[in-house]
């Protein structure tokens, strides 16, 4: 279980994406049944560490509390060649199995590090090209928000660095904790799509009235069979026409959307209910028991019973 969190600050970091990881791991919201981490700051050399704006944070704690995490978190920095000590320290967290996560251009330090030999990876995608370019035997996947290969994760650009933090606090503690950050940090607990859609026109999430209501709607009707039509009826657009704007709106199509969706509303009901597969299956539109598993095992890589066992029992202990 992902307890301890250290983040590397390194000389030139950048203020987001440190920030990123200090507020999906760093603050405590136990009170509101989401994790608490034993989270901390390390570096090289503790005492005034510069950043990319022109002002020092100080860190007083050195590298050698990274030992033990389960989680070693590098932001984007200006650096060019790091530390080694820096690199040995992520070296020594990939070889004993625990989390690596980068963000944004930090993934060229785990690429320096070596840790990226043989793996997919992604950045920010002004910076694919050339970590393509520096890091061959790395497989760079330019279009996504993040990848996850084997325990090392991967963002692409700046805010990227939240869907792939919230990525692994779904993989160690289920969804509905998961829901419990992206509510107080005022996310989208999982996004949908890829950062492609954002070079050459930003999609936002949901900002125009007409689509809040019509998603509020689509979320308390999960369990019906609804279509294009009836959400264009809804929005007061032709089918084209709504289908088209969603599109832009949210960055993915009604259907996608709509499925991502009532996976989440499964997740939450297999955590913290004891309903039968079929009754959640029915509640959350799937239809059938055999149908929500397929896209479990398509989407999460898992099945409803063995999400169950994995995040239900670990609520309940």
């Amino acid at each position: 279980m992902l307890k301890k969190v250290v983040l590397l600050a390194i000389p030139g970091v950048a203020p987001f994406e440190f920030g990123v990881v200090c507020e999906v791991f760093g603050v405590d919201r136990s009170d509101s049944g989401g994790p608490a981490f034993d989270f901390s700051i390390a570096t090289a050399e503790p005492g005034p560490v510069s950043t990319s704006l022109g002002y020092d944070m100080h860190i007083v704690n050195d590298l050698s509390i990274a030992a033990d995490a389960d989680l070693v978190a590098v932001p984007a920095h200006v650096i060019e060649r790091v530390d080694e000590r820096f690199l040995d320290a992520i070296r020594d967290a990939e070889r004993r199995g625990a989390w690596v996560l980068s963000v944004c251009s930090g993934a060229f330090t785990l690429a320096q590090a070596g840790i990226l030999d043989g793996r997919r990876a992604t950045t920010h995608w002004m910076h694919a090209g050339r970590l393509a370019r520096e890091y061959p035997r790395t497989t760079v996947d330019p279009d996504v928000l993040f990848v996850e290969d084997g325990t090392v994760v991967t963002s692409a650009g700046t805010a990227a660095g939240i869907d792939a933090a919230l990525h692994i606090v779904r993989k160690e503690y289920g969804a509905a904790a998961t829901n419990v950050i992206a509510r107080r940090m005022v996310v989208p607990p999982q996004r949908e799509g890829g950062q492609s859609q954002y070079i050459d026109a930003p999609v936002s999430d949901v900002r125009s009235d007409s689509f809040a209501l019509v998603a509020e709607w689509m979320l308390e009707n999960l369990h019906e069979d609804l279509t294009v039509d009836q959400l264009a009826r809804k929005a007061l657009m032709s089918s084209r026409t709504f289908a088209r704007r969603f599109r832009a709106d949210m960055g993915t199509t009604p259907a996608a959307w709509l499925n991502r969706q009532r996976l989440l509303r499964a997740q939450q009901l297999l955590e913290q209910t004891d309903l039968p597969l079929e009754a959640i299956a029915g509640q959350t539109g799937f239809g059938s028991a055999a149908v929500m598993r397929h896209h479990f095992v398509r989407v999460l890589q898992t099945s409803p019973l063995a999400y169950r066992r994995a995040f239900g029992e670990a609520r309940a202990s």
